[in-house]
């Protein structure tokens, strides 16, 4: 007698009810193990809930526009031979009831880079897509378990974690060494030289203070190499856990020659890798404005500024972004006059305007311009300048340069890989559509990090690497991070998780603002930087965290606090009653939400 096993929902958090969205089968079906049925939302994130197993599905209870619970039962699927694993005390003809489900975080606003709000154009479509087969340690028929193409953040973390889940890796490499722009050209470097100018500025402030120092004198090759060290001793602790994990290291371009081929092309020599399971990890390029002098040094992009080739007397940065104002404040602090252009109406777009405020304003004590709503109409170059010539309200008509730095953003590189020699489906803008365990439309191949969608930040791309590396290895995961933060790190840092204000009155959300300036705080006003503020905003409704932005020095490292508090679903009591250590920067975040509550004692609030 054919077996019957109830589909029910699964464990969804503390949401009582949720509606169903979409029915993506029909009764009467025959349906595969894993795949998806049904796909529910809640406030934050979606939900497809999977067949047990592969099977016949014989009745369907739900339609759309239906609310389910946990436990709910949806369907009965009649499993086929060989269809699921049933437990030794099953009787074959028992209807078995059996949750599953993966999330997949589709709340990503690729605009804010760290919001809570529905990914905008800039990140592809989810697929829905079932396994093309489990994980079998047995299946020998490949060279490889598992290759990942690409070795930044995201592709050695799915590398190391399959390894240490008892894949055979092989990790494909362009470059010369591993940690792709992250490491090399990217945020590891910048943050070396942001150091350094941040320590050249307090030095030359503590003379208000009686402590003076004379000025510094600034040797370029040292500081390339503090900056070259630091990269060194991290790509090289990579290369050493590579070889403790026996993952192979392939050096060269790699591209797809078959579903499971990839063609590596190193020094004029090819090799082919056959793979069981792929990861594409490919990573994304700066964007190229066209009627730029590319052919003259002088014009810069991200990787180029790193180089340190000297230190321009007038630098302009194009693009008002987190990478752009980051270069702005390291070639400021060596002695550059920067100028930086934003064609948006306010420098970092995705987060609110009261936290940009603040950086906006020290910067602009310290001597940089700023040129918003303003767009770049050409660069000539000259013997000795690049002149610039500018289309904004309040913008010189042309102005001239020693060096240009270009930051208008990165575009992936999907196109660069013959995914379609593999049957993966890569968008025009290069991206690839994954669902929430990181496959593409293909089965046994993943995609993460900058190539699946925004945000493009390296510990997004970590996460998602070890969702698809354990989905890879058999384990059940999905990718179902509540939120995304993101750091600029300038001085003063800003720092942003979950809702923006911005998003929440989109969304037609009642919500409330707890703030606390770090006018008020003693560990503020002791390192003589009281220019921040801690702002939490909360669902009036519930009391909950669904956003926070922290602006100041550290910021980056607080608002890892309060990703945490919206991932647990925290209210504003729960912040504001968890003791935090006195004096520090992080009792701000306590500060603020009891504000939010009217309950703060370090602040007169007048009542309502």
């Amino acid at each position: 007698m054919s077996e019957r096993r109830k589909i029910t929902v699964p464990d969804i958090g503390d949401f009582g009810k949720v509606p169903v969205i979409e029915v993506l089968v029909d009764e009467g079906d025959d349906i595969e193990q894993e795949q998806s049925l049904i796909t529910l939302e809640s406030d934050k994130a979606t939900m497809d809930v999977p067949s047990p197993a592969a099977g016949k599905l014989v009745e369907l209870k739900v339609s759309e526009g239906d609310e389910v619970g946990e436990g709910d039962v949806i369907g009965i699927v009649e499993v086929s031979e060989g269809g699921g694993e049933a437990s030794d005390d099953d009787d074959s003809g028992d209807e078995r009831e059996t949750g599953s489900g993966e999330t997949s975080d589709d709340s990503q606003d690729a605009e804010a880079s760290g919001g809570s709000g529905k990914a905008d154009e800039a990140r592809p479509e989810t697929v829905n897509q079932k396994p093309e087969t489990a994980f079998d340690p047995t299946d020998h028929d490949h060279d490889f378990d598992l290759a990942v193409l690409g070795s930044g953040p995201a592709g050695y973390t799915a590398a190391f974690r399959a390894a240490d889940l008892g894949l055979k890796v092989a990790l494909i490499e362009r470059y010369g060494a591993i940690g792709g722009v992250c490491l090399n050209v990217g945020c590891i470097p910048s943050k070396a030289l942001l150091h350094v100018g941040q320590v050249i500025d307090s030095a030359a402030h503590l003379g208000e203070h009686g402590v003076s120092f004379g000025k510094p004198g600034i040797d370029l090759d040292k500081l390339r190499d503090f900056k070259d060290s630091v990269v060194g001793k991290l790509t090289g602790g990579l290369a050493g856990m590579a070889k403790k994990r026996k993952v192979e290291i392939v050096r060269g371009m790699g591209q797809f020659s078959g579903q499971h081929e990839i063609v590596v092309e190193h020094d004029g020599e090819e090799r082919t890798i056959d793979f069981r399971q792929c990861i594409i990890a490919a990573g994304s390029r700066v964007v190229e404005i066209p009627g730029l002098p590319r052919d003259d040094d002088r014009v810069m992009d991200s990787t180029g500024a790193l180089e340190l080739a000297d230190v321009p007397e007038r630098l302009l940065v194009i693009g008002g972004g987190i990478i752009g104002l980051e270069m702005a404040c390291v070639y400021r602090a060596l002695g550059s006059k920067v100028t930086v252009v934003e064609m948006m109406k306010q420098l970092m777009p995705g987060a609110d305007p009261d936290l940009v405020k603040p950086l906006q304003q020290h910067l602009k004590k310290q001597g940089v311009d700023f040129h918003l709503g303003t767009k770049v109409k050409k660069i000539e170059a000259g013997d000795q300048a690049l002149t610039a010539t500018l289309d904004g309200r309040d913008a010189p008509e042309s102005s001239e340069f020693d060096r240009v730095l270009v930051c208008v953003g990165r575009r992936p590189n999907g196109d660069q890989l013959n995914a379609e020699a593999a049957g993966v489906e890569v968008d025009e803008k290069g991206f690839i559509a994954v669902d929430g365990q990181m496959r593409t439309n293909v089965g046994h191949i993943f995609a993460i990090g900058d190539i699946v969608g925004q945000p493009m930040l390296a510990h997004k791309g970590s996460y998602e690497g070890k969702v698809a590396a354990e989905v890879a290895a058999g384990e059940q995961r999905a990718a179902d991070a509540r939120v995304i933060p993101s750091v600029a790190y300038t001085d003063p840092e800003v720092a942003w998780v979950g809702l923006t204000e911005a998003q929440a009155r989109t969304r037609g959300i009642d919500y409330g603002i707890g703030k606390f300036p770090w006018a008020a705080s003693g560990r503020a006003l002791g390192m003589d930087r009281s220019e921040g503020f801690t702002k939490l905003i909360f669902e009036n409704e519930t009391g909950r965290l669904i956003g926070a932005g922290v602006v100041g020095l550290h910021a980056g490292d607080l608002i890892a606090e309060l990703a945490l508090a919206i991932e647990m679903g925290c209210d504003a009591a729960d912040i504001g009653l968890t003791i935090h250590p006195h004096p520090t920067l992080s009792e701000s975040i306590m500060m603020a939400a009891e504000a939010y509550e009217g309950t703060i004692t370090d602040l007169y609030m007048p009542k309502k």
